[in-house]
């Protein structure tokens, strides 16, 4: 049995099973698998529900090697890459991806899944401004005349996780409707889930990282993008070398930053 019960007296494993089988679609569900560890548990818990899906990886071109050679090792997990790199977009954009301005999340990590019921391991643990006043069951209010529903009429990510999300919820400006079976479980049951059914998993997870995903990503914070950088220094260079072609494409004279390096401080320091 898995952790705690949840609130229908049932294993979370259980319900999880349960809710695949309910609302497997004629054509299968889209799961997007990131190659993390939540990926593995409802990609996992997809098979055990015996549901029919077909797996996607959104290749961000900034991903750690070795979490792109353990997805890899999913024949059934189809990659796909994006129209534009994440140095193109930085180019375009004539800034870098920061914590408040997400442009590179929708273009390289949102993509697929229009029209499909896309299964996701969004989990509230992983917003460190997580509550527990949400009903792990939800369904879509979006289109309710409710000043409360209205209130709750918001954009997402698909890989933002807090209290917001439901297990079930409908997003209107992606026409996706989406299914988040392991939206309560807490990271000692997915790891518990991991081991005790003996599941492969990335091995930067054994050297200390907790979360994977894009080098160099603000979200982690100065200490992670910085760990980043130490343990992947090609990166940094090819964020170097970027940045030099985003000043060029700015007209230097027209920017505070006149390099590559000040515009490189000023991002990892909190932009």
């Amino acid at each position: 049995m898995l952790g705690q019960l949840n609130i229908y007296g049932k294993d979370k494993v259980e319900v999880a099973i349960e809710l695949l089988r309910m609302f497997e679609p004629p054509e299968g569900y889209y799961l997007a698998f990131s190659g993390g560890k939540d990926s593995i548990c409802i990609y996992y818990l997809a098979k055990m529900a015996g549901v029919s899906f077909t797996a996607h990886y959104n290749h961000t071109t900034v991903d750690p090697p070795e979490l792109v050679r353990f997805v890899r090792s999913f024949p059934d997990v189809q990659i796909n890459y994006p129209e534009k790199t994440m140095w193109q977009l930085i180019i375009e954009n004539k800034v870098p991806p920061t914590r408040l301005m997400r442009y590179c999340c929708s273009a390289l990590k949102e993509r697929g899944g229009q029209g499909r019921i896309v299964v996701t391991g969004v989990r509230w643990a992983e917003s460190a401004n997580r509550r527990s006043k949400r009903h792990a069951v939800e369904f879509d209010v979006y289109g309710s005349k409710s000043k409360e529903a209205n209130k709750r009429r918001e954009i997402f990510l698909l890989s933002d996780n807090d209290e917001k999300r439901r297990m079930i919820e409908n997003c209107q400006v992606q026409g996706k409707h989406i299914i988040n079976p392991i939206i309560n479980w807490t990271d000692a049951e997915v790891w518990e889930f991991i081991r005790t059914n003996n599941l492969p998993y990335c091995r930067l997870y054994d050297e200390g990282f907790k979360r994977l995903g894009c080098i160099g990503c603000p979200q982690k914070g100065k200490k992670g993008m910085l760990r980043d950088f130490v343990r992947w220094p090609k990166y940094k260079d090819a964020y170097l070398r970027t940045f030099e072609r985003m000043l060029k494409s700015r007209n230097r004279d027209n920017t505070e930053w006149k390099t590559a390096e000040e515009v490189f401080n000023w991002w990892v320091n909190g932009a």
